[in-house]
């Protein structure tokens, strides 16, 4: 069995069939990581979900923010934004299925024979893996609790607390937590968040830094893959750590990444339409 990671697929359907047509993919014995954003900004986000829920049992998935949001609007319409497009999964028969799919997968994934994290934006500097994970299992085990599944999606939204403190409780304490694992990319040292801030590096609010250039990040060292972060266009500087969105969506490419032997395959992806 060979087990890839793919980077941020966005309903770009046909850059990732590329790719696993390029490995020879084969459900039956091969095994996929979703790194996040499985939905929105491109053109097929349903048959994107169609094709993922078909060979689910083949894949290990980690939510990203677009598909909180799309689980967020498939429950309040209103939530709806102008560049959203995942009407076609909302109008869909088989949206139930769908969406109960989606909402059991986890916000972070840790492979513990190859000691590599799984995340979709990434992990903050002032946690532990173990941490992180304890952190991550109590959005989880909301996101696929049908009692507190509304209340979650509809106060998930907002950019503070900026920063994480154990004696944060209730809607506040899972929206941080969500924030780090499925938003973050820039933070202080100590993770109070930036999160207006979306370019390169370089464009960094003063005082605050990519999460993962701090030296005494608790999990300096550790393997982590993550993509929401297109800006970086698969560069990124530290030990262990692989960024694979390389913005298809925004007309780059989509990035399969083999990860025992480090081997990537790209596929260039249509320019956006005006």
């Amino acid at each position: 069995m060979t087990t890839y990671a793919v980077g941020d697929i966005q309903g770009c359907l046909e850059p990732l069939k590329c790719l696993l047509d390029k490995v020879g993919f084969k459900p039956a014995k091969d095994h996929l990581w979703l790194v996040g954003d499985l939905v929105n900004r491109g053109p097929q986000s349903l048959e994107t979900l169609r094709f993922l829920f078909a060979m689910r049992d083949s894949l290990t998935c980690v939510l990203g923010n677009h598909d909180l949001h799309l689980l967020a609007v498939a429950h309040n319409i209103e939530r709806m934004k102008k560049h959203d497009t995942f009407q076609d999964i909302l109008a869909a028969p088989d949206r139930r299925d769908l969406l109960d799919w989606l909402r059991q997968q986890k916000l972070l994934h840790y492979d513990e024979q190859r000691d590599i994290a799984l995340v979709h934006a990434g992990i903050p500097p002032q946690w532990t893996l173990r941490k992180a994970l304890r952190l991550a299992a109590e959005v989880e085990e909301v996101l696929q609790d049908d009692a507190r599944l509304l209340p979650f999606l509809d106060g998930m939204y907002g950019n503070e607390p900026a920063c994480w403190s154990k004696d944060l409780h209730g809607i506040e304490r899972l929206r941080v937590i969500t924030n780090y694992l499925t938003r973050m990319r820039f933070c202080k040292a100590d993770g109070t968040l930036d999160l207006k801030s979306k370019e390169g590096v370089e464009t960094a609010p003063p005082g605050y830094a990519p999460w993962f250039s701090y030296p005494q990040r608790k999990t300096h060292g550790q393997k982590i893959i993550f993509g929401h972060w297109a800006a970086l266009e698969g560069n990124c500087q530290g030990a262990g750590l692989t960024a694979l969105d390389t913005g298809c969506v925004w007309g780059g490419s989509m990035t399969l990444l083999n990860i025992d032997t480090g081997a990537r395959h790209i596929c260039q992806c249509q320019e956006p339409s005006a």
